[in-house]
Order: C-alpha cells, then structure tokens, then sequence
C-alpha cells in the first residue's frame, strides 16, 4: 500500500503506512526490513520536501544495513543520501555519497545500479556548472542501459543528456536527445516518460524565443500529467507555463497558471516547489510595477527555502527593493556566497550583479560583474550564458557612450545566438544593436536592426520586445526629426505596454512621448507627459526613469523662463547619486558660463560669482550636506549671498577662479574674484591663448615630475622650471599679489586649476608663493561654510589609522607592470606611529577589508602607498594574500569604497602618488581626494604627483613633528615645505611642493587617552 500511495504521489499517505510497518518491523526484531522501511520512510520525506528528516531515516537505515552487511542496500542508500544532499545544494557531499555508492555496485557488480549512479553524478556535476564532466558520466550511464537493454533507463539518459547540452546553449542538440527520449518513452508506454519529455522540449523552444511552439509542447505535458494524475507534473508545468506567458508579456495570464501550480504545491505538501512558484509569481507582480506584492512573494518562497535548507532556493529568491537596487546588490551577494562551487549559478548571479549596477548607472562596475560571468561562461562551455553576457556588455558600453565598443560586443552575442539558433537573444540583440547605432546616428542602420528586431518579436508573439522595438524606432524619427513618425511608433508602444501592463515600460514612453512635444515646441504638453512619466517612475521606484525625467523637467521649465532655477531644482532631484549629478553638470556647464558672461557683461560682478558658485562642486556638495545632515539646501542666490557676506567664512583672503575654454578662438577665459573679510572685492579677467591644463603640465615637465608611474626618486630640476612657475603666478596670483594681507591664502580653483603647484608658484623675484603665505584649496564657498559652521563634536576625537607599504606583489591594475614594495613609506608608517603611540598597519596587514573597517573611527587617517596615476585611487594589499592574480576590487581603494564609508575624520593625509589627481570634469578634479571630502573628512592632504621614498619621509616626519606641537595643518604644511626647500638635499620643487591641503585648517592634539593607542584631536 505505501509503495502504490508512494507511486500515485500520495507521499503523506504513503509516508503514514510507512510509519506503521515501521511499527511492526520493531516489534517483530526484523533488522533488515526495520531497514528497508527506514530508508521508504526516506523517500516520503524526500517527496514531501523536508529533505533534512529524509537524510535522518536514510542514516538510519544505512546504520542497519551495516551492521547486517547488507551491501545492496548501503549501495541504495548511500545513492539516496547523494540525492537529498544534492537537493539541498550541498553538491560536493552528494558526490562522495554518489561515489561511495559506485564503489559497491561496482563490486556487486550490479549494473543496472552503476548505470543509476552514473547518470546521479552527471546530474551532480552539471549542477556545478560542470557540464562536460557531467555530459562524460551520462555517457557511461547510456553505455550501461543500452548493454542491459533498458530502454527506460536510456531514456531518462537521452533526456538528461538534452539537458546538459540545453545548459550549453547547444539547444538544438537538446532537443535531438530530448526527440530521443520521448521516442523510447513512446515505444515503451511510458506516459510519465512522455510528460516529463515534451515539458524539457517545452522550456528548450522557450530559451529559443519560439515560446508558442514551447505553450504547444507544455499542453502536451499537461494532458498526460492530468490523465496519470500526477500532481507534481502538473504543478511542474502550470509553473512552466506562466513563466512562457510572462515571457510574452502576458503576464495576468501567467499569474493565472503560477496560482494553479501553488493550489497543487500546497495540496501536495511539496514545500521546494511551492518555494518556486512564490518567487515566480514575485518576479510576475514586479514586471506588472507592484513590488510591494512582488516583495511579499519574495519572502515567502525565502521563508521555504530557509526552512528546508534549500540552498538554490534561497539563492534564487532574489528580493526587488523598489528601485533600491543597492539592497538587490546585497541580496545578489548572499546568493553568491551560496553558490560557491556552482560554476553556472555564480555565472548567472554575477551576470545579475552586473544588472544591478546597470540599474544603478555605474555601468564600469556592471562590466566588471559581467566579464566575471563572461569568464565562468566561456570556462563552463556555456553558450547560453556567454551570448546573454556579451549582449549585456553591448547594452552597458552603450549606456557608456562608447558605440562602436556596444557593437562589437553585440556582434559577438549575435553569433552565438546565430549558432545556437537562439530566436530570443537574437531579437535582443538587433534591438540593442538599434540602439547602438541611433547613438551613433546612423539613423538609417538603427532603424534596419529596429525592423529585425521588430521581426523576430512579430514572429515569436514576444509582446514586450515589439513594445520596446516600437519606443526605439520612435527614438530614431524623433533624432531624424521626423516627429509625426515618431509619436505614431511612441503610440504603438504604448498601446502594447499598456496592454501588458509594463508598467515601467509605459513610464519610459511617457518620457519619451514628452520629449517629441517638447522638440516641437508645444512644452506645455510634454510636462503633461513628462508628468505622467514621473508619476509611474515613484509608483514603481524606477529611478532611471525618474532622474531622466526630472531631467527633462529640469529643461523644459528653462525654455520657459528661469535658466539657473530649473537646472538647480533638477540637481536637487538627482541628489544621492553623484555619478549622475557629475555628469549632468559637466552636461549644463555651458549655461553657467553663458549666464556668467552676461552678467559680467551687464556689470553684475556678485550675480556672476554667485552663479558661478552655484555650478562649482555640486555633486560634492551634495555629498558633504548628506554627512553633516544639512536639511536646508543652500541652492537660492539668496543663500550663496548669505554665505558670500559671512565674516565666519573665514578671515583669511579667498580668491575665486572661474574657468571657461573658448573653442572657437582656442583660447581660454579666466576670472577672479578675491573676497576679504567675508566680503567681494576686486574682480578680474584674464585671456591665455591656448589651454591651462596644457600650461600646468609644461610646468610639471619643467619641474621633473611628469615621470612614470613608480615611486622613485625623480630626476633632478631643470634649468626652465622658473619660467612657467612665473607665468602661472602672474595669471593667478600676480592680479591680487598687493592685496593680500597676512599669513594664508584660501583658492577656490576650477577644473584643471586645481593641479596647480600653488606653493611653489614664482614672482618676478623667483620668490615662491609659499615663502610668505600658508595655500589651503576648496571646492567651493559653501564646501568652506559647511566646514566652518560644521560643529568640532561631529568629527572624531581619537584614535589614528596608519597604513604603510602594502604587500602589493601579485597585484595588476589591469595590464600595468608589476608594483615594487615602498620601504620609505613602511619607515614614514612607523616613524608616525612612534610619534602617536599608535601601531601602523603594514604589508599583509595592511589589506583593503582592514582599511575599510577601521576608516570610520579614527580622527587622522595616513596612508603611505602606491597611488594610481589617472585617478589617484590607492593600491592596499589584497584581502586573500595567497590569491595568483587578485581581483581589482580585492585591493584597489576606490573613489567607491571610500563613499561608502561615513567618515569622521579631521584629517587625511594621502601620501601616495596621485592622490590629488583624477578626471579633470566641470565638478572640479575627480579623484580619491574629492571622495574622502565627500565622505566626511573635515580636510584631506594630497599629492599631485609622484613622490620621492626617501623626501617624503624627510617631509612627514617635519609636519607630524609641528603637528604634535599644536600647531594646525596648513600651518604644520607650511613648515615642513620651509625646512625642506632650506635643506640642501631636498631643496628642488618636485620634493617639497607635491602636497595640498583641501579643506578646513585642522588642529589636533596627540596626547595619549589613558595609555590607549589613540590621540586625542
């Protein structure tokens, strides 16, 4: 009776009888049917999904069959316990149990059983993503059934094999062995064969893109499934079924069958695959925009699959946030520390990962994961993955802007999805090869893909892509101009997002359907849409769409009227996302300098300052608000007047630069404005021909230090070095030279003029600047009023970081030469250290994750290592020592790392290559130093070129000396240049002129707490 419940899918009842004979068995001393029953029991329990009480009987019954010698049952059991090990994603453990199995039906000489746990270990192995292991053991698994003639058992071989070959992405070699399979399946009247058949043909015409035809085949497996009344089939392919109707867009539909699968799951107490259907039908309510409900379902399949410790549950349940793509990032990273040992799944979550930064806008970071699940892809053989990978990359560099680099990774996803006669990916691919080339404005080429595209999605009923192709051919009319065109295609796509509810999709239509209003002229009507867009865009938490669009609000309200007010308030909007406010800014610059020339023009010298402080370091700005919880956002003209005419400012002259490069005269435009006392002054403009960037780089060679990336000593000054240190004086010093008074000068530069050597700037009697005045650099007036009026309790009290000459052997930074080791930065760590009682991090212990953990506690932070040349980013040791190549992200301190870190330091001193370098941008110098102001630092020390072991030693050991003493930083700075360019060794500019303070003028005192390794600041 329990082996018929068992076999008719009554798994409670068949568990129940078991419980019973188990009864009897006991009491009748029957050791070897006590056993039988033990791992029967087993079974039920493996049926019902609580695999982890299926294991307790299987041990069970492997203790009796021991102790009895009974070989062909330890055989038997040991190939169960493979099996619920490997359900639970333990893959590795149900290998040894697989091949403990093997090693006694190999001695038994039983076949039948080898052939069983031949085709367990390919099932094993291709689930870590080993699949042409995999493909080699269900070979031997076919050898086996086809000597004994057991045609069931090559078909669930041809099967599995098709399986495999599916996972390759060789789908159409698949769906060979799967015609195999149910060939036999048919032959032998083997209805369950036959249902199991047609629904793997079913998903593999689906991974196709021929979803009707794979509808077709699962209403094949449905109608045997009902006649046989196997309830799990059914369930099996109800679920199947709404994920080809969501794949279509028919997503109303899809939830339809994902409840049907869920009422059968429940009946049948199959807990794994009620786990799969809740997080299907989350996946179904997130594509519809309702991600509260998507959300719910989400928690409830993670609530299964923690239950019964399914790993590959809860990797899989991959819970959406409401845009908060961040939390997905989490969640992707838990899964793949679930995965580890499963090649294919790290693969896919990887390729997830790289989604989520794609969501994100930080499109490098999404090509970094992508290449990751690239590399398992093309190592695991499989081609499904590689295709998808290569078409994500295309879709990123186009985002990028780099087209041409967009194409030729589609190019390469196009042929895989070629060979592999992927219908799916092939679509996808035109329709970003469409995009590419309307970036490029091959407008002509776009709108072939567009059709090609348009095509495949025609052909397979995939409603989503005709939606998408539709929007993308409304893009290439609006670029052509064409925008009656344009609005008929934006019209069709929006009919078909409305009907499928994409609710996201018809978002981005809106958007769209307001630019062609706006590029019309009628921009009464694209706020409308624009609105519209808006709307979805919070509903569904799309915040790609939502920054676009107030984007677009942003210029639409310019065109009808106030300039400067709208790109403000758009700022405003893109708040929390400083790659995008970076980027729109160096997009807008032209309107503040436009706005700025005309106010000069009209003699409104404050209106001019002020609208050029209104465009000066904004994405800063938004950073440092957020750490010093600023709720009043100082953004009117109202408020930069308040701050301009603050005596607290500060009491020291600041002298203000603005920077505009004339294209059409190749000449550049150079403003000043001094402010004394908290109050403008003087004004004045100057014109240079040719480009300052070029002018500070000539100074660099004049001085030595425009040298390679390796922190050696530099080579000696030249003769010449006099003779640009000169003019760059007389360009930004010499205007104001007379009416400066006392001991500091605070430069607020802009763009390149922030690489300027300020200190070692020369007048006409070869004195330097820094003979007689302490520099300080910020970004921007209110950078400096933040800093002021920021209070001392914000920032720490105690405690130092030092880090010198990290382990850095094995590591690359892409194809770089490798780096040396720094002895006179592990001396400079340690001398710091002597002086602050504090003990430095140094070579293997000075890794990425140390740094990173100890950044937000300490008072001073100094980092003594190897900078990188274009951006200034630190080089630390990486977090796994014995890693061959490590990873980037294993050691290199990025601008990323850093701004996720709530820094309370007051002060950090960069002594590394670089580290005041970066992307010369409208925000300013885009570098590491900028991200630690952004994280909090009250002020950063940087270095604008490469340093000297043996002078920066010499040069620290002086400031830290005049630290200790009380003495604040630009004051301790300023010393430690004097001594140095007094000394005889040290007397050239490339050794005492490298650093700059920006920021505030800190003062901390060193005194010991309490016999603690801390100082007190």
């Amino acid at each position: 009776m329990g082996k018929k419940a068992f076999k008719d899918g009554n798994f409670k009842t068949a568990r129940d009888y078991f419980e019973l004979t188990l009864k009897e068995a006991k009491e009748s001393g029957n050791k070897a049917f006590e056993g039988i029953v033990y791992n029967n029991l087993g079974d039920a329990y493996y049926s019902l999904g609580e695999v982890r009480k299926a294991i307790e009987f299987y041990q069970l019954s492997l203790t009796i069959a021991t102790e009895t010698g009974n070989k062909d049952g330890k055989g038997t059991v040991y190939n169960n316990l493979g099996s619920a090990y490997q359900s639970l994603g333990e893959v590795r453990k149900a290998i040894e149990f697989y091949q403990l199995s093997l090693t006694i039906v190999t001695e038994t000489g039983n076949k039948d059983s080898k052939g069983t746990v031949y085709n367990n270990l390919g099932s094993a192995y291709q689930s870590l993503g080993e699949v042409r292991k995999a493909i080699e053991f269900y070979q031997l698994s076919l050898t086996i059934a086809t000597e004994t003639g057991d045609k069931d058992g090559k078909g669930t071989v041809y099967n599995n094999l098709g399986s495999a070959y599916e996972s390759l992405g060789e789908v159409r070699k698949a769906i060979e062995f799967y015609q195999l399979s149910l060939k036999i399946a048919t032959e032998t009247g083997n209805k369950d064969g036959k249902g199991t058949v047609y629904n793997n043909l079913g998903s593999a015409y689906k991974s196709l893109g021929e979803v009707r035809k794979a509808i077709e085949f699962y209403q094949l497996s449905l109608t045997i499934a009902t006649e046989t009344g196997n309830k799990d089939g059914k369930g099996t392919v109800y679920n199947n079924l709404g994920s080809a109707y969501k794949s279509l867009g028919e997503v109303r539909k899809a939830i339809e069958f994902f409840q049907l699968s869920l009422t059968i799951a429940t009946e049948t107490g199959n807990k794994d695959s009620k786990g799969t259907v809740y997080n299907n039908l989350g996946s179904a309510y997130e594509s519809l925009g309702d991600v509260r409900k998507a959300i719910e379902f989400f928690q409830l399949s993670l609530t299964i699959a923690t239950e019964t410790g399914d790993k590959d549950g809860k990797g899989t349940c991959l819970l959406p946030s409401l845009g908060e793509y961040r939390k997905a990032v989490e969640f992707y990273k838990l899964s793949i520390t679930i995965a580890t040992g499963d090649k294919n799944w790290e693969g896919n979550v990887y390729n997830n990962l790289g989604g989520a930064y794609d969501c994100l806008g930080e499109f490098r970071k999404a090509i970094e994961f992508y290449q990751l699940s690239l590399t398992i892809a093309t190592e695991t053989g499989d081609k499904g993955l590689e295709g998808t990978v290569y078409n994500n990359l295309g879709k990123a560099y186009n985002a990028l802007g780099e087209s041409g680099k967009a194409i030729e990774f589609c190019q390469l996803s196009l042929t895989i999805a070629t060979e592999t006669r992927n219908k799916s990916l092939e679509g996808a691919v035109y329709y970003h090869l469409g995009k590419a080339y309307d970036s490029l404005g091959e407008s002509r080429k776009a709108i072939e893909f567009c059709q090609l595209s348009l095509t495949i999605a025609t052909e397979t009923r995939n409603k989503s892509l005709e939606g998408a192709v539709y929007d993308n051919l409304g893009s290439v009319y609006t670029s052509l101009g064409d925008f009656r065109k344009a609005t008929e295609f934006y019209q069709l796509s929006l009919d078909i997002v409305t009907e499928t509810r994409e609710r996201d999709s018809e978002g981005v239509v809106y958007n769209n359907l307001g630019v062609v209003y706006d590029s019309l002229g009628d921009v009464r009507k694209a706020i409308e849409f624009y609105e519209l867009s808006l709307n979805i865009a919070t509903e569904t938490g799309n915040k790609n769409c939502e920054r676009a669009v107030y984007n677009n609000l942003g210029m639409a309200y310019k065109s009808l009227g106030d300039v400067r007010k709208a790109i403000e308030e758009t700022r405003v909007l893109l708040q929390g996302k400083d790659e995008w406010v970076i980027n729109f800014r160096d997009k807008h610059d032209f309107t503040y300098a436009h706005l700025r020339r005309l106010q000069l023009r009209q003699g409104k010298i404050l209106e001019a300052l002020s609208t050029a402080e209104a465009g000066r370091a904004q994405a800063l700005m938004d950073l440092m608000k957020s750490r010093y919880d600023v709720r009043k956002w100082l953004s009117s003209e109202q408020d930069r007047e308040l701050i301009m005419s603050n005596s607290s400012l500060s009491s020291s002259p600041i002298v203000f630069l603005a920077e505009e490069e004339r294209h059409e005269d190749f000449k550049t435009s150079l403003s000043f404005w001094l402010i004394l006392n908290g109050q403008q002054g003087q004004m004045m403009q100057k014109e240079i021909n040719g480009n300052l960037t070029s002018l500070i780089y000539q100074t660099y060679e004049n001085i030595g230090v425009r040298t390679g990336v390796r922190c050696k000593p530099l080579i000696s000054q030249q003769d010449d070095e006099s003779a640009t240190l000169k003019t760059l004086y007389d360009l930004v010093i010499a205007p104001f030279s007379d009416l400066i008074n006392g001991d500091e000068l605070i430069i607020i530069p802009d763009r390149a003029s922030f690489l300027i050597p300020y200190a070692a700037l020369m007048d006409q009697q070869s004195r330097y600047l820094s003979e007689t005045l302490r520099i300080r650099l910020a970004p921007s007036l209110t950078s400096l009023w933040l800093l002021t009026e920021c209070p001392e309790r914000h920032h720490s009290t105690s405690g130092a970081l030092l880090v010198g000459n990290p382990w850095v052997e094995t590591v690359r930074i892409k194809d770089s030469k490798p780096f040396s080791q720094l002895p006179g930065a592990e001396k400079e760590a340690k001398m710091i250290g002597q002086i602050l009682n504090t003990e430095p991090l140094i070579g293997k212990k000075a890794t990425k994750d140390q740094v990173l953990s100890r950044l937000n506690s300490v008072s001073l932070v100094h980092l003594a290592a190897h900078g990188c040349r274009e951006t200034g980013e630190i080089i630390l040791s990486p977090n796994v020592a014995d890693a061959e190549r490590p990873k980037e992200g294993d050691f290199l301190l990025t601008k990323a790392d850093v701004l996720g870190v709530q820094l309370r330091a007051k002060l950090v001193v960069l002594s590394c290559c670089y580290s005041g370098r970066g992307e010369i941008k409208a925000e300013g110098v885009v570098g590491i130093a900028r991200a630690f102001l952004g994280a909090g630092a009250r002020s950063v020390i940087a270095s604008l070129w490469a340093l000297s072991d043996e002078a920066t030693l010499e040069f620290m050991k002086h400031f830290y000396e005049h630290l200790v003493e009380g003495k604040s930083a630009s004051k301790s700075l300023h010393q430690a240049m004097k001594w140095m360019r007094e000394s005889e060794e040290f007397n050239a500019v490339q050794y005492w002129a490298p650093f700059v303070l920006i920021g505030d003028d800190v003062t901390l005192n060193f005194e010991p707490i309490k016999g603690e390794n801390h100082i007190k600041a």
